[in-house]
C-alpha cells in the first residue's frame, strides 16, 4: 500500500536508526528530500553512506523510525511491494556492474525485460531515448569493454532511468572515474535532477562539491546533519 507523502517531497526519513547487520551506524535519521532535488552524501568510510542508500533501497530494511520513499512505507514494506518500489528508484554504482559478455543495447534490453516489458519496438525506442540522454546515442553496439570508465558509467546512468524512476541514488559514482570525466558525470546527474527527479549522490570527492554546489548532508559521528554551503567541509 502506498502513503501519500506532503506535495513534492519524494524521500521523508523522520527519527530512523539505520542498522548494518547488527551495527547501528546511524541514529535519530531525519532527512526530507524533495522532486527535483540534487543532495551530495559525505562522510568517511564506514560512516553510514552506503547503509542509507541501501536502506532508501529496501536492500537493509527499516526496523525503527518512519521511512516514506516514492510514497512506500520502508518500515511496512511487505517482500512483494520491494520491485515496485525499486522500479521508482534508479541505482548508480561506483563499479558499473555491467554484464560484460553482450552489448550496451542488450544490458539495457535485459533490465526492460526484466522488468516486465515485452514489445520490440517498444523497448528499442525506448534504450534509444535513455542512451541520447547519457551522450551515447551512437554506442549502443559496443561492448562494456570497448568503452572508456566514463562511457560505461554513462551506460550505468541511463539503465539507472530505464524506467523512468522518481529518485537516483548513486553511490560514489565517480569513484574510478579521472577528474575531467567525474566532472562530466555529476553535470549530466545535476542536469537529471533538472528534469524533476530527485538525485542523491554519496561521494568523497570534494573537489565536485565545490564545482557543482548542492544540498549537502554529512555522515558523523553516527549522525546525519546538514553542512551549511559556507561551511569548510573538513577532507577524510
Amino acid at each position: 500500500m502506498q502513503e501519500i507523502l506532503p506535495l513534492d517531497v519524494i524521500i521523508e526519513l523522520s527519527g530512523c536508526a539505520i542498522w548494518q547487520q547488527d551495527h547501528l551506524v546511524l541514529s535519530n535519521v531525519n532527512l526530507s528530500v524533495s522532486k527535483g532535488e540534487f543532495v551530495y552524501l559525505v562522510g568517511r568510510v564506514g560512516s553510514g553512506k552506503s547503509s542509507l542508500i541501501k536502506t532508501l533501497n529496501a536492500q537493509i530494511p527499516l526496523k525503527e523510525g518512519i521511512g516514506l520513499v516514492a510514497g512506500y512505507n520502508l518500515s511496512k514494506l511487505k517482500k512483494r511491494d520491494i520491485p515496485y518500489l525499486r522500479r521508482k528508484i534508479g541505482i548508480v554504482f561506483q563499479d558499473f556492474q555491467l554484464l560484460t559478455d553482450r552489448s550496451v543495447n542488450a544490458n539495457l534490453e535485459f533490465v526492460l525485460k526484466a522488468t516486465g516489458w515485452k514489445n520490440k519496438h517498444e523497448i528499442e525506442t525506448r534504450i534509444g531515448e535513455v542512451l541520447d540522454k547519457v551522450g551515447l546515442g551512437l554506442k549502443g553496439y559496443k561492448m562494456p569493454h570497448q568503452l572508456s570508465g566514463g562511457e560505461q558509467q554513462r551506460v550505468v546512468i541511463g539503465r539507472a532511468l530505464l524506467n523512468d524512476p522518481d529518485i537516483i541514488l548513486a553511490d560514489e559514482p565517480t569513484g574510478n572515474l579521472d577528474p575531467e570525466t567525474s566532472e562530466g558525470i555529476l553535470k549530466l546527474l545535476t542536469d537529471i535532477s533538472r528534469t524533476g527527479r530527485a538525485v542523491i549522490v554519496a561521494t568523497h570527492n570534494y573537489t565536485l562539491l565545490k564545482k557543482f554546489t548542492a544540498k549537502t548532508i554529512k555522515c558523523e559521528n553516527g549522525s546525519l546533519i546538514e553542512i551549511n554551503e559556507d561551511e569548510e567541509i573538513e577532507l577524510l
